[in-house]
């Protein structure tokens, strides 16, 4: 079976079938635009055009001048969560304290509810209500507000809604694992932008968009894996910089906010043309929680409704109630504070156990997690700490082109013993 076709189309849809039926397997090269042309009697544009379809499809990866190859399946990378089964001291979930999560019961209780049928508004009023006043103040200009599972959906239903197969993102580096998996499953290419104490860097930032960046995604708070937060001076040189760029979709996920004891500083810049900040309850409410408020411009609302469309329209309204139900709680808006307080004490714990051994954590952190920046490969030193009973994260799985060395720690449930053992046997692994 041969490659046959006198139009883009047809070039097309022969390739594709090949790979259907395994004919053509991943990693297999195809032929030259120019040998193809010659082989099938038709101009070399058609050929060309027919392999940037394959491309935006999917189907395959352009290599430059090394050719263009079918794509090999995507692999799902790591996730968060805790290793069940394991014996092992987790350090590694990513997971808030479970004793700060609401009781569910309670708040429905506080709530009875009420049946609704095709055709009800997507957003509860109440819900809508507390999202204006919670998003508001933050918007660069005109928006509409949406709801999704989670933030994690917000930045699929974004990307697929704005992009296509082979587009750059510009992303974080260390990045979120899930926006890592995102991308690379969605055939989107991830651009790695290096972070330091004041968020994502402005001249590495510049340096990715002049390669042809067509979003970006930047953690404004308690950036995972690093815990840092833009400051009001990086956020005023990243919106210069985009302000450059007003066609780039500008993706804020401020996954942390009820949560964070820094302050939100905004670097979507009024000429952008399509701009969207997510916030999410997993952290406050639990991972269970999946739903995510979207504030964006309304064309960017009404794309990213099209594609809530195809999953009935709406995120469960019984969830909707429960989460107003809790955020609107007096007792609970009282343990957000505490828990807010409790977080940030657990993070303390271990950075002063680790310097009493001599060993400086990154800092000023907000999440829950500590950055601990190394200068060697961190795998051997994973491998070290479970063997003296602990599960830690490498930062292997967090970077996206360059390894940037460094251990990534949940402090969120770490008791004051446990962290200075933690840092003792950090320092014996190390040493």
């Amino acid at each position: 079976m041969r490659i046959a076709g006198k139009t883009a189309a047809e070039i097309f849809d022969s390739v594709r079938l090949m790979t259907q039926s395994k004919v053509l397997r991943p990693g297999d090269a195809l032929p030259p635009v120019r040998d193809l042309a010659v082989a099938l009697a038709v101009n070399r544009n058609t050929v060309a055009a027919a392999y940037k379809r394959l491309v935006a499809a999917g189907i395959a990866v352009s290599q430059g001048r090394l050719g263009t190859l079918i794509r090999p399946p995507e692999r799902i990378g790591e996730q968060e969560g805790a290793l069940p089964g394991s014996p092992l001291t987790d350090v590694a979930s990513g997971n808030p304290n479970p004793m700060w999560l609401p009781d569910v019961e309670a708040a429905l209780a506080r709530r009875p509810y009420r049946k609704r049928l095709y055709g009800e508004p997507t957003v509860c009023a109440e819900l809508g209500d507390y999202a204006r006043r919670w998003l508001g103040p933050d918007m660069p200009g005109a928006y509409e507000i949406d709801l999704t599972h989670g933030a994690v959906d917000a930045i699929e239903r974004l990307l697929a809604a704005e992009l296509v197969c082979g587009d750059k993102v510009a992303v974080e580096s260390p990045c979120f694992l899930s926006s890592i998996n995102t991308l690379r499953i969605a055939g989107l290419s991830p651009v790695g932008v290096r972070v330091d104490e004041e968020g994502m860097q402005a001249d590495a930032l510049e340096k990715a968009l002049a390669t042809g960046v067509q979003a970006v995604i930047i953690t404004p708070r308690a950036h995972n894996p690093t815990g840092f937060s833009v400051s009001a001076r990086r956020a005023r040189e990243i919106r210069a910089v985009l302000e450059k760029h007003p066609h780039v979709l500008v993706i804020v996920d401020d996954h942390f906010a009820l949560l964070s004891t820094e302050p939100y500083n905004c670097v979507i810049p009024a000429a952008a043309k399509r701009w969207a900040l997510i916030r999410s309850v997993s952290k406050v409410l639990g991972p269970d929680m999946r739903l995510a408020v979207v504030g964006s411009d309304p064309q960017t609302s009404q794309r990213l409704r099209l594609r809530l469309a195809c999953g009935t329209n709406w995120v469960s309204h019984l969830l909707q109630d429960i989460v107003i139900a809790t955020l609107a709680c007096p007792v609970f808006q009282a343990q957000i504070g505490l828990a807010k307080e409790d977080y940030a004490r657990r993070r303390q714990l271990l950075v002063d156990a680790l310097a009493e051994q001599g060993i400086d954590a990154s800092s000023p952190c907000d999440g829950l997690n500590l950055w601990l920046p190394l200068d060697r490969e961190t795998q051997a030193i994973t491998h070290a700490l479970a063997k003296r009973g602990w599960l830690a994260r490498s930062s292997d799985s967090f970077c996206v082109d360059d390894i940037v060395p460094g251990l990534r720690l949940t402090t969120s449930a770490l008791e004051a013993g446990e962290a200075r053992k933690l840092a003792r046997d950090i320092s014996e692994c190390l040493g």
